[in-house]
């Protein structure tokens, strides 16, 4: 993937400076911050779909709802600590992937124990990593927020992936931990189940239990988690994509056509 793991690449955890920008020929510039009128008017020709989405406050198959907030405000710094040690630093850069001169962010908060992230995943992650990510039109960042109080199983899920992404092998427990989540969701520990899966990703074994043990990446995840809440993130999948958000597990046409109008309106930008 190109700038997959490329060093030049923004940081995303709490307190690493963590600005996700548009990059530009010449400088970087942050993303937009839009009033709470104009974003609902961007969502009003998507509010008749339906998706669904896990949110801790309802039952796991609540209808989505349209989230009022701007990429900038999920995505801006929060905070002045700093994650500056090495763990956190490349658990960070390792989920982002896409070239690193695609314009457009399409941003996804998730947690790999929701049965619609794991839709989300299962039905359109691939297209649109096909049609917009390895194309070079979209670089794709993956926020964790582990409901915990409903899936049990979610943080060591996400520690598990983020761990695997200190070694540059995010994504591909990403992928395995959606493909085999009905087989570790409601384990009382699913520790061995995952430490397959990363010996199945060609993690280094003794590197990754050690992060798994000290739980190395948690407050990464936390800042993750923190940022999305005051941001008004409340259920899972969420995704933010150029002006525009969205909650639950929308089909792949709605990201078309989402995708599609941020690519045209920065070409039309002056």
């Amino acid at each position: 993937m190109a700038g997959q793991n490329a060093s030049a690449r923004p940081p995303l955890g709490r307190g690493v400076n963590l600005r996700l920008t548009l990059p530009t020929s010449n400088a970087t510039t942050p993303m937009p911050r839009l009033s709470r009128a104009r974003l609902l008017a961007a969502l009003l020709p998507l509010a008749s779909l339906v998706a669904v989405a896990c949110s801790p406050r309802e039952t796991p198959q609540a209808s989505a709802r349209q989230v009022d907030v701007s990429p900038g405000e999920v995505l801006a710094p929060a905070g002045a600590a700093h994650f500056d040690d090495s763990v956190s630093t490349f658990a960070d850069r390792a989920r982002i992937r896409g070239a690193e001169t695609a314009k457009v962010w399409l941003v996804e908060v998730s947690d790999f124990q929701c049965p619609f992230c794991k839709q989300w995943h299962d039905e359109t992650f691939a297209k649109i990593d096909q049609e917009y990510v390895k194309t070079g039109k979209v670089r794709l960042a993956y926020l964790n927020f582990p409901l915990t109080r409903i899936h049990k199983n979610a943080q060591a899920a996400a520690e598990a992936a983020m761990c695997a992404g200190v070694q540059g092998k995010f994504w591909e427990l990403h992928e395995s931990l959606f493909q085999s989540q009905p087989k570790w969701a409601e384990l009382k520990s699913p520790l061995a189940v995952f430490d397959s899966l990363a010996r199945a990703a060609k993690v280094e074994p003794k590197g990754w239990n050690n992060c798994m043990s000290t739980h190395a990446t948690a407050k990464l995840i936390q800042a993750d988690r923190d940022r999305s809440s005051q941001a008004g993130v409340e259920s899972t999948p969420t995704f933010f994509i150029g002006d525009r958000a969205l909650a639950g597990a929308y089909p792949v046409d709605t990201f078309r056509v989402a995708i599609d109008q941020a690519i045209a309106k920065l070409k039309a930008a002056p």
